[in-house]
């Protein structure tokens, strides 16, 4: 797999939920407070304001939200067509991510999907991949 573009870095916030997902977990944030789910990784809850949480692993299940469709190429991305799916998870969702769109086919709205964890070679790097669930 190539790898185009800048690559994510972490901060405070998010550097354990990139070192699970190296591990080939997908975790989201709760609130130890109001038990709230959340994603992205942030340092208080929005819902209560607590400081105190702890990792929630999910079991990478989702329904497609939105996508699009790259047609022309943008500065170093890979060769279109290539899709990005914007996902909410079943088991948290207030949380959406985004990832690559791996089925060959353009999703359909609602869809169930499913993660699979595509590591970079040769880089401490591991990115989120959508297909079809069925």
């Amino acid at each position: 797999m190539t790898v185009w573009g800048p690559r994510p870095v972490a901060d405070r916030d998010s550097l354990e939920w990139w070192r699970r997902v190296r591990g080939h977990e997908l975790p989201v944030q709760r609130c130890s407070g109001c038990g709230t789910l959340r994603f992205p990784a942030r340092a208080y809850c929005p819902s209560c304001r607590g400081a105190r949480w702890e990792w929630h692993a999910t079991d990478g299940r989702g329904r497609v939200l939105s996508w699009i469709v790259a047609r022309r190429r943008f500065a170093a991305e890979p060769e279109p067509p290539y899709t990005v799916v914007m996902v909410c998870l079943e088991q948290a969702p207030a949380c959406v991510l985004y990832g690559a769109w791996r089925a060959g086919r353009e999703p359909v709205p609602d869809e169930p999907v499913r993660v699979r964890f595509e590591d970079v070679p040769g880089e401490d790097l591991t990115l989120l991949a959508w297909h079809p669930a069925r």
